[in-house]
């Protein structure tokens, strides 16, 4: 079974404070309102874009979303 993203990107909280996926996992563990059950690229896409946080940076999701489906595309 596919873990959602939040799930996947838990696993880089923690990381250097200079790490762009460490500080991406902390802000969206922060983030009450982050789509927390979503596997789904456009709905997670839109509340970064729509969230405009240099945490949350899109970027730094593409690089996330990237490594999330090599995991899980099994």
């Amino acid at each position: 079974m596919k873990k959602s993203f939040y799930s996947y990107i838990l696993t880089y909280r923690g990381g250097a404070a200079n790490d762009a996926k460490a500080q991406f996992a902390e802000a969206s563990f922060h983030d009450s309102s982050f789509p927390k059950m979503s596997t789904s690229f456009e709905e997670l896409s839109q509340y970064i874009e729509m969230q405009g946080d240099d945490l949350l940076s899109a970027s730094t999701f593409d690089e996330l979303w990237s490594l999330y489906e090599e995991k899980y595309s099994e």
